[in-house]
């Protein structure tokens, strides 16, 4: 299967560069799996298109100012910490770092991103904040930019990250982070720290739309799949089964684990809000032994293109895709290659907005 079949042409002008003030204001395309048929809603409408015996499963994961900037300098002998600093000769430059996801915590060592990515090597040490607040070493290299770094100890790490570190929006986003950000690329019901991306589906919730989905009776269960590589890095092959994604971490706890098995058992449709949620359902329930959903703690790296057979999710919630991507192709074996493209070229007719900030997809 190409990566070019999931192709589509979108005007730069429709990639969402600001959020709607009303979160719930976004447009949502309405998309019938079986006929292939759309209709054109706005998201306020969501919870009237849900059964009253639904299970909507949401992602909790809360994103974290996880793009820091800072100077670099050169190999070091010396060992790194904040009482015994590297010597004092000229920092070499502006460098951007990307935490991607946390791989020990003693020491407190992170897979990331870095740029210039062919300028930093094994061995440098990397600083952030005007009186070096955080310091790092790299010691290991991937491709792509990717790096593997070792932080100094600090009192608290996270305390200073909020501090010194901006809000990873996408790059498809051309503008820097603002304070507005950190509230408004964070979904209502965001909980556990980790991700360096948003669930962005969740971002249309309101307080109001929860309390609607209560009152209705409409169950509601949550789990936590962290954002990192696995969900937004390029696919750079042709073909598509020649990809693989990074693992990302992914909790349930058994209050929720013991839902999603309750409503499969009474054959009530599963509702997933969002792609990483229907990965971390689809990946925890493949691992499982009895073939219910277990509680627990992991690392998906599930990869959902067409021809995969779904187990756990009967509808889903998503917002629209860049072309290309494993998300896009994830949608496509959910609801079908054509037919999803077709949906796609209708909302880029209709003027839809696209991508992180942009309008949403329901799909059943």
């Amino acid at each position: 299967m190409l990566v070019s079949d999931f192709h589509f042409d979108l005007p730069q002008e429709q990639i969402a560069q600001e959020p709607l003030a009303d979160r719930a204001a976004s447009r949502m395309l309405h998309l019938y799996r079986e006929t292939g048929q759309f209709a054109d809603r706005v998201f306020r409408d969501f919870s009237t298109l849900l059964r009253e015996d639904d299970l909507l499963v949401l992602n909790n994961t809360r994103v974290f100012p996880a793009r820091l900037y800072g100077s670099r300098q050169g190999s070091r002998s010396q060992p790194l910490s904040p009482h015994n600093p590297a010597s004092r000769e000229f920092l070499q430059g502006r460098i951007e770092v990307l935490l991607t996801r946390q791989v020990s915590t003693d020491p407190n060592e992170w897979q990331c991103l870095v740029r210039p990515g062919r300028k930093i090597g094994v061995g440098e040490c990397l600083y952030f904040g005007e009186s070096r607040e955080l310091q790092a070493e790299v010691f290991s290299r991937g491709t792509f930019g990717e790096r593997r770094i070792r932080f100094a100890p600090v009192d608290d790490f996270f305390q200073t990250i909020e501090k010194l570190g901006h809000v990873p929006l996408p790059p498809y986003i051309s503008r820097s982070d603002r304070p507005a950000d950190h509230e408004r690329y964070q979904t209502v019901y965001a909980r556990e720290r980790g991700s360096v991306a948003a669930p962005t589906a969740g971002l249309h919730f309101t307080p109001e739309i929860l309390t609607r989905l209560r009152e209705r009776g409409i169950e509601t269960a949550q789990l936590t799949l962290h954002v990192g590589l696995g969900t937004f890095q390029p696919v750079r092959v042709p073909i598509v089964e020649d990809h693989q994604l990074h693992k990302e971490s992914y909790s349930i706890s058994p209050e929720n684990a013991e839902a999603v098995n309750r409503a499969r058992n009474q054959h009530r449709r599963i509702v997933a809000v969002g792609t990483t949620t229907v990965r971390t359902l689809e990946y925890a329930l493949a691992q499982s032994r009895d073939g219910g959903l277990e509680p627990g703690q992991g690392e998906a790296d599930i990869f959902i293109y067409p021809g995969y057979q779904f187990r756990a999710v009967d509808a889903m919630l998503t917002n629209f895709h860049l072309p290309e991507s494993t998300l896009l192709m994830l949608v496509c074996a959910f609801a079908g290659r054509e037919r999803v493209l077709d949906a796609y070229r209708h909302a880029v007719q209709k003027g839809y907005r696209f991508y992180s900030y942009g309008d949403c997809m329901f799909l059943e």
